[in-house]
């Protein structure tokens, strides 16, 4: 009970009450709360207890704990749990289904560079077949070419060439000749299926038939040389095992593919002793490349830029700086012009 404390307990109760109304009617209470209030945040601001912060927050301490925190199990168990949860599976569902994820997967395939992508990802990797059935094939015509040498008692080649060699040149002409092959073939079924739809008749190809057939075949496999000679300098099987014709110009002029067309049948017909120059002449030239007076020559190995890529290309004014590094892509010769 009050009455029960001692008396300078009692007086002391009194005079904190007294002081404390006295405070708060004078407004004192408030002041010394304000004053203290400043007080803690200039201390907090200061520089010394900012310096304190830095030191603690850079020292091993807060390091250890962060470590520590990362490394405890019951941390890795709660965030295993929570991406497992199926509150998250639910935000994915949702964030998966909307319209906005949508828009953005058909923007994204819309975008013009991912088809250019895709498309020159898919070049890209029929080009690279071929380039790395070519490099075996060049090996190889090093070695037929030496082996023919010596069998005829011909001095061997000092020094390895550019120019194409016969097996390379013959695997691209039959690639050519294959795809012409699928060309007819296909144009062949759809005219046969036109014949018996109007004759009602489902009966073999006739003598004459078959005869016009084979000329327009033979037409078909000229008309696809001499286009690509003359707009390309390559044929697509040439492209493909990686050869062209060393032109000053993207490609032949028509006359000369047509002479070129003419130096293949005559080497044929005189029983392919027209391609053995191929192997015997020092510039590895048959009668086609004579009459068209141009040479046969591997393509560079090297990678071609993507069209959106803004890395220097060879042609550009800062790659045709002096150099004494070499590309790491590079392989192969550099085809130059001969006549």
């Amino acid at each position: 009970m009050p009455d029960d404390q001692p008396l300078s307990v009692r007086l002391l109760g009194a005079g904190v009450r007294g002081a404390r109304e006295f405070g708060r009617a004078t407004g004192i209470d408030r002041a010394v709360e304000s004053a203290a209030e400043e007080a803690m945040v200039a201390a907090v601001e200061s520089e010394a207890v900012e310096r304190a912060l830095s030191r603690v927050l850079n020292g091993p301490l807060v390091e250890d704990a962060v470590h520590g925190a990362l490394e405890s199990e019951a941390l890795k168990r709660a965030l295993v749990e929570a991406l497992d949860s199926e509150m998250v599976d639910e935000a994915w569902r949702r964030m998966l289904a909307s319209e906005e994820a949508q828009r953005l997967v058909e923007r994204i395939a819309e975008a013009p560079e991912i088809r250019a992508a895709i498309s020159a990802q898919s070049v890209g990797f029929i080009e690279d077949i071929g380039h790395t059935i070519g490099d075996t094939t060049r090996r190889i015509d090093g070695v037929i070419e030496s082996g023919a040498r010596r069998a005829t008692f011909r001095k061997r080649r000092s020094e390895p060439t550019e120019r194409a060699g016969a097996l390379t040149r013959l695997l691209a002409f039959g690639l050519d000749l294959l795809i012409v092959n699928l060309a007819f073939s296909g144009l062949a079924a759809v005219l046969a299926l036109i014949a018996s739809f109007f004759t009602g008749t489902g009966n073999g190809l006739s003598g004459p038939a078959l005869a016009f057939g084979g000329v327009v075949w033979i037409g078909l496999a000229c008309l696809y040389m001499v286009v690509f000679w003359s707009l390309a300098g390559q044929t697509l099987g040439m492209r493909f095992f990686g050869i062209r014709l060393g032109t000053e110009t993207r490609g032949l002029a028509p006359r000369r593919s047509v002479r070129r067309l003419a130096g293949l049948f005559l080497s044929a017909l005189a029983f392919g002793i027209g391609f053995l120059g191929i192997l015997f002449d020092e510039r590895r030239r048959g009668w086609d490349d004579r009459l068209s007076g141009v040479d046969v020559l591997y393509e560079s190995n090297e990678p071609a830029a993507a069209p959106w890529s803004t890395l220097e290309t060879p042609d550009s004014p800062a790659a045709a700086a002096p150099s004494t590094t070499k590309a790491p892509g590079a392989r192969g010769l550099r085809p130059h012009v001969s006549g």
